[in-house]
């Protein structure tokens, strides 16, 4: 019922959930009806998309047609249907989602929300909780209308709303995720819930264990991308010749890669998805650009340094941001550091004393001897000096 975007909405509409202003377009006379029923500027959205994909941003009639054909392509090649459908573009508006676990026996409850508004093109780069810019009292009428959303549908597991919240804080229903989210750790670590753990009891038909979560503390997830920023942000594969995570109190890291993994262009360049908590969100911030900093990836190219000056941005700090950041200052997010005088020196001499240690280490090239291949590598040897028997 919620994968279609369009049968979604229709189907919160019936439960009072209120929607972003929109309507058909399977044609271009119905999609400039539409547009100028609701209003420019408007999005030409995929029915069946997701994770960013099928949608265009439309300021006006004259980019309507060229943005219909190139949505409906993108759309057909990624979710094998062309159908699109508008909605009214929100501006200045800020991504909050509510996350809800409901078990087999009609019990559901909401777990707080995300707000993931730093974004690249409709694609989440980094999200925390609690949102900086939500009030109590609206907070309390989206985990309402995302829980009686819920329950219109009688869904049970792990499942997300998704709204925009306008600057007058008015709030307005997206779609529903009907599955665990990349952003669900920071849930995790604000209410102590492990959400796998949950679902698969939910499937178990076991019911939930509890009332209401409480949440304590403020957590925030960075995507880490294996992406160069430089160069438009261009998947970057290649074989990962160097990893050095970042660990530490408070700090989360979910990922599959290791020394000597090969990152393939085929896929999603997700690496790792790098999370931390805190006893506020200044602490939360702090833990964050510490961990960015010891946060070492070498072979690839990485947003690494991308993300870790969004994380000391002024307005990101003070929580002033809504899903227009990075494209408003992405001149100030591509440029790299100034280096003064004083510290060119010292940079120059550390580089140059990675270059000789690296130098040193390499293995002399030598024609292997009869006895040596019948004796274990230098390697091993060194491995099994080293025990503590």
């Amino acid at each position: 019922m919620m994968g279609s975007k369009q049968r979604a909405r229709a189907r919160m509409e019936a439960s009072g959930v209120p929607l972003i202003p929109g309507g058909d377009a399977r044609t271009f006379f119905e999609a400039s009806e539409t547009a100028r029923r609701v209003g420019y500027p408007v999005l030409v959205k995929a029915t069946d998309g997701g994770g960013g994909k099928g949608m265009r941003l439309v300021q006006n009639e004259a980019e309507l047609g060229p943005a219909l054909e190139r949505t409906r392509s993108e759309a057909k090649s990624a979710f094998g249907s062309d159908a699109v459908y508008i909605e009214k573009a929100i501006e200045n508006a800020r991504h909050v989602e509510i996350q809800v676990l409901g078990d087999q026996h009609g019990k559901l409850v909401s777990l707080f929300e995300r707000d993931c508004s730093i974004q690249r093109r409709h694609q989440k780069v980094i999200e925390e909780t609690p949102c900086p810019a939500l009030s109590p009292e609206t907070l309390a009428q989206m985990a309402e209308v995302s829980v009686r959303g819920a329950a219109a549908i009688g869904y049970f597991s792990a499942g997300t709303f998704e709204f925009l919240l306008a600057p007058d804080g008015n709030f307005y229903f997206l779609e529903m995720n009907t599955r665990l989210q990349v952003e669900h750790p920071i849930t995790e670590l604000v209410t102590g819930l492990d959400l796998v753990k949950e679902m698969l009891l939910i499937a178990d038909e076991k019911p939930l264990s509890f009332e209401q979560a409480s949440r304590r503390g403020a957590a925030i997830e960075v995507r880490l991308y294996a992406e160069d920023p430089a160069t438009g942000f261009l998947p970057s594969p290649g074989r990962i010749g160097l990893l050095r995570p970042a660990s530490g109190p408070g700090v989360r890291d979910d990922s599959g890669i290791y020394e000597g993994a090969q990152v393939s262009a085929k896929y999603d360049p997700l690496l790792s998805k790098l999370s931390v908590w805190g006893e506020d969100r200044g602490q939360a911030l702090a833990r964050m650009r510490r961990a960015l900093g010891e946060y070492a990836i070498g072979g690839i190219r990485t947003n690494l340094a991308f993300l870790a000056r969004v994380l000391r941005h002024s307005d990101f700090a003070a929580g002033n941001y809504d899903i227009g950041f990075i494209s408003k200052n992405l001149a100030e997010l591509l440029a790299q550091p100034a280096v003064d005088d004083d510290r060119r020196w010292l940079l120059s001499a550390a580089a140059a004393a990675a270059a000789r240690i690296r130098d040193d280490a390499k293995p002399s090239v030598a024609a292997p001897s009869a006895a040596s291949e019948t004796q274990p590598s230098a390697w091993l040897r060194a491995q099994r000096s080293s025990l503590k028997w």
